[in-house]
């Protein structure tokens, strides 16, 4: 069985199911469900039997609760099945799907809510069992009064009178005619004074929204209204299923409650209009998930022949050993499935439609380069780091290199001016000191975090240093205090290289606002990452802001105006809108990147692996790696590829010793060459699952080697 994601080049597939399915209805087709994807992030699944479509799943994901609800749209939502599949194939779908919720979306829950029974075109309840299997916990249950056609009750002699004072009084009954935009505004104006007056609500859909649905389900969805003469006194929304007529949006002015309009009205749907049909369905009476009844209401109902019909809510644990006991898992299955680093894929998937929305909204836009998405995400980013100024640019190079190329514009520094650098960070950090035209001074690491030793840095301070470029390398952050308070006493100019920490702060500051300005990627693996290559500079100081600016437009700020030697080094309105759609996400994913990292400091225990440290401070670490260093690196790592477990090594080889830096290669930085010679790179994604965690760290407490061959 196949498990997709649905996208819209399935929509013909989706909603010949829906309407083939033995559970399906028009409220599931996609021109409904879609009509407000604006305000949910869609995650509906489609099972495919190799071409067969054997079932889909609307729903959509809530990240910050990491909720998947069936769907949050609608008024139920439940698998829909092609009519031959069997109990073991429901099984196997809903099982998949919340193996895909888990892997995919990093899921902790299911919220489902079935369709009732009496919308199923034939017996469709194997999901039910399905839920009973994983032990789900019904969380809310609603009751809906029901009309059995076939066999309807007798209608209290109450409303009976009132179908009689209607009538007496004139009242007569009209079903809005199609494209009679005007008299839906008008039903819906009346409509949205009774639920304001009375229950303090507006409709959940607009007017135009009404309109809309109409439009796309014209046979499916019909208003009724009572008038005298010209003016209507009440009215409903009927949605119009294969057994069911569903009667919503009830509402009457106070001229038709005082004669008899609403009785008259119901009367004919249930003998005359929709006598045919199975059910006539006048909706919930129940309120806070079910606990209150209101009494009024449901008598009201019941006067017309109606009985109960559950509307019900679960809610899933979704944790391998409990969606195992729908059916057993293939003991191989886990095992066999590749553990990758980082999955983008993934990693993407969880906010596809958001994504796809905002991709769309740039292209539609017909703006695609310093426009209105930049301006927002410069905003919301520097309120997040906590600066006066974000200035998005090309990539985290050249953030860097923007940001010294404009120092030294401003305060005129030549080109020997000297800016000291970790001698272990990745080779951009060196290359943007030299594209800048200053020199590189190489400084260690402290092997307990692998982040600049700020005591070794202050020897290397000479006339001509200018300025230190602190790495908060794999994650971490560098100490600030004592960064800041070194380059005070020597008065240096203090840039971030912040690529690899998004989130991460010390002393409650976030990195991006600790040094003098700061330097981030957005390169796709970060942990806020772009689609393609993207970075910005954060700083407080808006002269420097300026100048990156200006520099980063090929020094200009009016068009064909060139003030100073710039760069073409721009963010596209695509990257900073996918951006923006991300951001929201960064604290969850830095929050369980801390959590997986959490389980390996405590679950690995292997004499020839060296764990890094995690700071009091959890907060001072986001884990963009998790770095482990060995004396048999590639041994290990060999070992957990076998395993089905990828790893990277950040970094192989030190800048001192590219061929790129050749004139450094006479440097003697044993400290930095034994890191790159050790250390290797666990996953730690945030879509890890705790079982991923586990087997990983079984894997590197199962790793030894033999010291006479060096062999696995």
């Amino acid at each position: 069985m196949q498990v997709i994601q649905y996208t819209a080049q399935y929509k013909e597939a989706w909603d010949t199911l829906v309407r083939t399915g033995k559970n399906g209805t028009f409220l599931l087709e996609r021109d409904f469900m879609d009509y407000h994807a604006d305000r949910f992030q869609d995650c509906s699944l489609m099972m495919w039997d190799d071409e067969t479509l054997l079932g889909v799943l609307p729903a959509n994901w809530v990240a910050e609760t990491r909720t998947v609800y069936s769907h949050q749209g609608l008024t139920y939502g439940s698998l829909v099945m092609a009519r031959e599949v069997t109990a073991r194939q429901v099984l196997e779908m809903m099982q998949q799907a919340c193996l895909w919720f888990m892997d995919f979306l990093g899921a902790e829950r299911l919220v489902y809510k079935p369709t009732p029974y009496i919308y199923h075109a034939m017996p469709a309840d194997e999901d039910l069992y399905a839920l009973f299997r994983v032990g789900a916990r019904l969380t809310a249950r609603s009751i809906s009064s029901t009309v059995l056609l076939s066999d309807p009750l007798r209608m209290r002699k109450l409303r009976l009178r009132g179908v009689a004072k209607a009538l007496d009084n004139g009242l007569y009954i009209e079903r809005m005619t199609e494209n009679d935009w005007a008299t839906l505004q008008e039903y819906w104006h009346i409509l949205s004074d009774v639920l304001v007056n009375y229950h303090q609500v507006r409709p959940v859909h607009t007017a135009e929204e009404m309109q809309l649905l109409m439009t796309r389900f014209p046979q499916q969805i019909k208003v009724f209204l009572v008038r005298r003469e010209d003016r209507i006194l009440a009215g409903c929304v009927v949605f119009i299923t294969k057994r069911v007529a569903h009667i919503q949006y009830i509402a009457t002015n106070q001229e038709g409650r005082e004669e008899g309009a609403l009785d008259l009205l119901f009367k004919h749907l249930i003998t005359e209009r929709f006598k045919q049909m199975d059910y006539l369905d006048f909706g919930i009476s129940t309120e806070e998930h079910g606990q209150v009844l209101n009494e009024g209401l449901i008598f009201q109902k019941e006067g017309f022949g109606a009985r109960g019909v559950c509307y019900d809510w679960y809610e899933v644990e979704l944790h391998r050993e409990v969606v195992a006991q729908m059916l057993p898992l293939e003991e191989q299955t886990t095992a066999a499935r590749p553990i990758k680093f980082l999955d983008l894929q993934r990693m993407t998937a969880r906010q596809g439609s958001e994504i796809r929305g905002a991709v769309e909204r740039v292209l539609k836009s017909g703006w695609y380069l310093l426009g209105e998405e930049t301006r927002r995400f410069e905003q919301d980013f520097a309120s997040y780091v906590g600066v006066e100024h974000c200035v998005l640019c090309g990539n985290g190079l050249e953030a860097l290199t923007l940001v010294l190329r404009a120092q030294k514009q401003l305060k005129g520094w030549d080109n020997e001016a000297e800016v000291i650098v970790p001698a272990n960070t990745f080779i951009a950090t060196i290359l943007a000191i030299r594209e800048a035209g200053l020199r590189p001074v190489l400084c260690e690491p402290r092997l307990t975090d692998y982040l600049i030793d700020v005591d070794q840095a202050e020897t290397l301070v000479t006339p001509h240093t200018v300025a230190i470029v602190p790495v908060h390398l794999y994650g971490r952050a560098c100490n600030m205090t004592a960064v800041c308070e070194m380059a005070r006493r020597h008065g240096l100019f203090v840039l971030e290289d912040a690529a690899q920490a998004h989130g991460a702060s010390w002393a409650g500051v976030k990195v991006g606002a600790l040094g003098d300005a700061a330097g981030f990627s957005f390169y796709p693996g970060k942990n806020l990452g772009a689609l393609s290559d993207a970075g910005c500079v954060t700083t407080h100081d808006a002269v420097l802001a300026d100048m990156v600016r200006k520099m980063s437009n090929y020094g200009s700020t009016t068009k064909y105006v060139h003030e100073v030697v710039g760069m073409n080094s721009r963010t596209d309105e695509l990257q900073a809108a996918v951006l923006g759609v991300k951001l929201p996400l960064l604290d969850g994913d830095n929050a369980r990147r801390r959590e997986v990292a959490r389980r390996y400091l405590e679950g690995i225990d292997n004499p020839l692996v060296t764990l890094p440290a995690m700071p009091k401070d959890e907060r001072q670490h986001v884990f963009y790696v998790f770095p482990v260093r060995c004396g048999y690196r590639d041994q290990l790592q060999e070992w957990l590829r076998r395993e089905g477990i990828e790893t990277i090594i950040h970094y192989p080889t030190p800048p001192h010793r590219q061929p790129a830096l050749k004139d450094y290669a006479g440097a003697i930085l044993p400290i930095t060459e034994q890191i790159h010679r050790e250390i290797l790179s666990l996953p730690v994604s945030p879509l890890l699952t705790d079982a991923d965690v586990a087997r990983v760290v079984a894997a590197v407490n199962g790793f030894n080697v033999n010291p006479l061959t060096s062999n696995l």
